[in-house]
């Protein structure tokens, strides 16, 4: 779940007599691809300001209209309805979002994979689960899974499934992706300074009114009202997985809503990732497989990418990082 990530943003306004105010800061908040995004802007007055977060909204919705799988006429329904049928000619926009899913599918060893969502629902997080489901489901439920078995034709821009029983999905990524499209429109229409919070996936760009850079808050897992450290970051994004509110208690034991794709089972020793870079998109998809690699592996991956830096909370609620991550524990 994305969730808990606390941004602050002043709004200075100079406003004196004969005066005329100059940048505002603007903000909306409202449910967009079935979560709560906040838009925030720097704009010259209110109105341009507001005008410039309704240009963000009709892009985001436009991205969900093409990575919708719940819309039986967007090209993400229209692969999965002819998987091990036919390949499907797409935009090259959705091609190339695919192709990058699958590079991340390929250095995340599968812990990210975008055909989970072909994996049967046999663990319910609604409270209606009473007992483990049996092996042979959970071995079932992960059958049709495996990011190799999309076929991308780029000189024919299709993509084609080859298993009948296969889906994709982009709930793991989509969120940061439709930030991203949001946060290049605003910057092509000269709109200085922003942020685009879609329920946690979070992008930046340009500074505050008052030239300071923008503040992420950081939640404590176990106590989400408290911040543990604040980052300040500039032409940045963020991600933030956690598994605190959306899981179920068997035999003692929890359970997090988080799936391993390559086992069926929910992951375990981990509470919460943040991962930071500088596009949306890759952050969502980060921090998903963070949390399935476990700390360690997680760690040791994100290390190795140029720009990219984690926190990982485990299910001690110690804080593990990256080494290019600095905490400021302000108060």
């Amino acid at each position: 779940m994305k969730a808990h990530i606390v941004l602050f943003c002043s709004l200075f306004c100079m406003l004196s007599k004969g005066q005329v105010q100059e940048e505002v800061t603007v903000k909306r908040t409202l449910k967009l691809m079935g979560t709560r995004f906040e838009i925030t802007v720097i704009a010259p007055n209110e109105d341009i300001g507001y005008l410039d977060i309704d240009e963000a909204v009709s892009e985001i919705k436009r991205i969900e209209k093409m990575i919708s799988s719940w819309d039986e006429a967007s090209e993400t329904s229209l692969i999965n309805k002819n998987a091990g049928v036919k390949p499907v000619k797409v935009s090259l926009e959705l091609f190339r979002l695919i192709e990058r899913c699958k590079k991340i599918s390929e250095i995340t060893d599968g812990a990210f994979d975008i055909t989970y969502a072909s994996m049967d629902k046999i663990w319910k997080f609604d409270g209606t689960m009473k007992k483990l489901p049996a092996k042979i489901y959970v071995q079932r439920s992960v059958e049709n899974i495996g990011y190799e078995k999309i076929v991308l034709d780029t000189l024919e821009q299709t993509v084609y499934l080859k298993d009948t029983g296969m889906r994709i999905g982009f709930g793991a990524i989509g969120k940061g992706f439709a930030a991203d499209k949001a946060k290049e429109l605003m910057v092509s229409n000269q709109v200085k300074a922003g942020v685009i919070n879609a329920s946690g996936d979070l992008t930046t760009w340009g500074t505050k009114t008052s030239g300071e850079k923008w503040l992420i808050g950081i939640a404590n897992p176990l106590s989400k009202d408290k911040v543990f450290s604040w980052l300040p970051i500039v032409e940045s994004s963020v991600a933030t997985s956690g598994n605190y509110e959306k899981f179920v208690m068997l035999n003692g034991e929890r359970y997090s809503h988080i799936i391993d794709p390559r086992t069926g089972y929910p992951t375990k020793g981990i509470n919460s990732v943040s991962v930071f870079a500088k596009n949306a998109e890759l952050c969502d998809a980060l921090a998903t497989a963070v949390f399935i690699m476990g700390k360690d592996s997680g760690i040791h991956l994100i290390n190795q990418i140029d720009g990219v830096e984690v926190v990982v909370v485990d299910s001690d609620n110690k804080v593990q990082k990256s080494s290019g991550i600095i905490f400021d524990k302000k108060q």
